[in-house]
């Protein structure tokens, strides 16, 4: 059964946060409910109603008019204005007043690349943008000097059409294209694309034949969540006579990638795979290429950083000593976007067993007791749960119209269910949470940032979560990025 988990306020009473502007600092009411607040000031919070203000907040910046406004603060009180302000719409019967929504912290995705750089600095990231290609993310990495990996055509042109990236900055890393898709590479100057098979090169030869090719091995992908070696991968074996008929076909082939998987979470596979790198750019230079690039592809997860970029220099250093005329590039996704969204849910119901039902229906112990439907599911953000392996951790962001919801709360074996109609949108069968929630608390769940935005859907008619975008705890940094990219022209 997962564990529950509690949102900590930030003082022992209810909480109703305002920000001050831009110092930062926040206004709170003690000894009031949200709901006691609402009905007794139904205007006191003009500033989070869209019906009076475009939902703009006085702090907010729009550097990207294109865009939704770039709000100052923490998260967790952006959460918490999301949650007063649809209250406030129920109030007024607004249709899906309720709805779930993102908060986007910009300043983790920041504090990642500065975690990056500091670790792998002569590795140039190339953000896999099929992860999450969030308009605000594109646009802070490309102004941070980010390269992109893309996998379509149509990835390629939402990089391109942002403006101020050059095509040289993205790798089409696909292996197995449509030949359309290499066509419209090459119309719009991508040159750098990866093959593992032959028919590959006979398309690319026909298609984009100044193409920048990057041959793409097996590696051992056995200790990670996603495993892609069933699908993508050259084993060693069959690389030479690949890389003879990429010569055959007058082709450039400049270098060497690798994937082992999404989620690695075993980073010694590094030093496997870069081994295998090695033998491959020796077998480059029997049929005469002279490889420049090497990539290392993704599979970095958050918790292990530091010791997957430790195992990848040690490698590097071992295999490649010399690495004078070699870039460097990776392929990371999750590691720059996991962290950095939190989706809050609102309970839209809720089925337990009467007080005084049947023994013949009473559930046994350790079943749920209780089940709780939310407002997003599998078929939204939380398809996270059947594409991407993920288990989620649901915490409790208001209880019966409080933002206090004391440690000591009795909890009762319950599942929460996503709002569709249909019975595999499950996204927990068993936790832990407060027996006293009801329909119309909220739940949240932190690390929803990667694969989840990207691949949800609109089944059964239900929306796709909105996002809230904030700047944390580093805004200035953030802020500063944005609009200098903004100052050029690009991203409007």
């Amino acid at each position: 059964m997962s564990r529950l988990e509690i949102l900590s306020p930030h003082c022992p009473v209810d909480i109703l946060p305002i920000s001050d502007s831009r110092s930062g600092s926040y206004h709170s009411w003690p000894g009031k409910s949200l709901h006691e607040f609402l009905s007794k000031s139904p205007t006191a919070r003009p500033d989070v109603d869209p019906s009076f203000t475009d939902s703009r907040l006085p702090d907010d910046d729009i550097i990207f008019p294109n865009l939704p406004p770039l709000r100052n603060g923490h998260p967790d009180v952006h959460l918490r204005n999301g949650i007063m302000r649809a209250s406030r719409l129920a109030m007024i019967h607004e249709p899906d007043a309720e709805a779930a929504f993102f908060v986007a912290d910009l300043s983790q995705v920041y504090l990642q690349h500065q975690r990056w750089k500091r670790c792998l600095p002569d590795i140039t990231p190339h953000y896999a943008i099929k992860c999450n290609p969030d308009p605000y993310i594109l646009r802070l990495l490309a102004g941070l000097g980010a390269g992109f990996d893309c996998a379509s055509a149509g990835e390629i042109n939402q990089v391109l059409d942002i403006g101020g990236i050059d095509p040289s900055r993205i790798s089409f890393a696909n292996p197995c294209k449509a030949a359309s898709f290499i066509r419209s590479a090459a119309r719009s100057g991508v040159d750098q694309m990866t093959f593992d098979n032959a028919d590959e090169l006979h398309k690319i030869a026909r298609m984009h034949p100044k193409a920048k090719l990057v041959v793409r091995i097996l590696a051992d992908d056995s200790k990670s969540i996603c495993r892609f070696g069933i699908k993508f991968g050259a084993p060693l074996e069959t690389v030479p006579g690949l890389l003879s008929k990429a010569k055959e076909l007058n082709l450039d082939v400049i270098g060497v990638s690798f994937h082992v998987g999404s989620g690695c979470f075993d980073p010694t596979t590094y030093t496997d795979a870069l081994r295998r790198a090695r033998a491959v750019f020796d077998m480059g230079k029997n049929v005469g290429y002279h490889f420049s690039l090497l990539d290392v592809g993704g599979g970095f997860e958050d918790a292990n950083f530091e010791t997957a970029a430790a195992v990848i220099r040690d490698a590097i250093d071992v295999y490649f000593p010399d690495r004078r005329n070699i870039r460097m590039i990776s392929e990371p996704g999750r590691f720059y976007v996991s962290n950095a969204f939190r989706l809050a849910a609102n309970i839209i119901a809720r089925r337990a067993a009467p007080v005084d039902a049947p023994t013949e229906f009473l559930v046994k112990e350790d079943q749920p007791t209780v089940m709780y439907y939310i407002n997003d599911g599998v078929y939204g953000a939380f398809n996270c749960i059947l594409f991407d392996h993920q288990t989620v951790n649901p915490y409790v962001l208001s209880l019966n119209g409080s933002f206090h919801v004391s440690a000591s709360e009795p909890v009762a074996v319950s599942s929460v269910w996503g709002p569709t109609c249909d019975s595999m949108d499950c996204i927990l069968k068993s936790v832990a949470l407060p027996g006293a929630l009801q329909t119309g608390d909220w739940l949240g769940f932190d690390n929803m940032g990667a694969y989840t935005i990207c691949a949800a859907s609109q089944f059964n008619g239900f929306e796709i979560s909105n996002v809230i975008y904030t700047t944390g705890e580093v805004g200035a940094e953030v802020r500063q990025a944005l609009a200098a990219f903004a100052a050029k022209g690009y991203g409007l």
